[in-house]
């Protein structure tokens, strides 16, 4: 009975660390637009789902997730650009997805002269044309200067 359910286990958890080999993420501030930058380098074959999926369509969209503000205000709600909008047989849905590079787009206004940290976490999943990995969480930790 423990060998089933070790068996699972341990096939999320490689299956999760997969999904860290298969994109990076870098976050930036911007200091010239006042934003914080999400920035994705998707491996190729693979593609990251935007934030706009329907609901029930079938995979995790992608989302960003923000802790406390201390000395911060979020301004709107994070941008992307033009996604890649296709029919996919799998989920029976068109969805809207990312491939290669893309960046998302947080604008912000200080409400504090000191530097700030701004935490959260980024949630995302990635499929490819015979699979998808099971959503990840990936928290960030970024200081804002004065």
């Amino acid at each position: 009975m423990k060998f089933p359910i070790l068996l699972i286990f341990f096939t999320c958890l490689s299956l999760t660390s997969l999904a860290q080999k298969e994109i990076a993420w870098v976050v930036t501030y911007n200091s010239e637009s006042q934003s914080i930058e999400f920035s994705a380098s998707i491996a190729k074959g693979w593609h990251l789902y935007s934030q706009h999926i329907a609901d029930g369509a079938g995979p995790v969209a992608t989302s960003f997730a923000f802790n406390e503000l201390n000395g911060i205000k979020l301004k709107g709600k994070v941008e992307e650009p033009e996604s890649i909008q296709k029919y996919d047989q799998s989920f029976e849905a068109t969805l809207n997805f990312f491939e290669g590079k893309v960046t998302f787009t947080q604008h912000i206004s200080k409400t504090t002269k000191k530097p700030s940290l701004l935490t959260g976490t980024i949630t995302y999943m990635l499929c490819n044309d015979t699979m998808c990995l099971p959503p990840v969480d990936v928290p960030f930790t970024i200081e804002i200067p004065n």
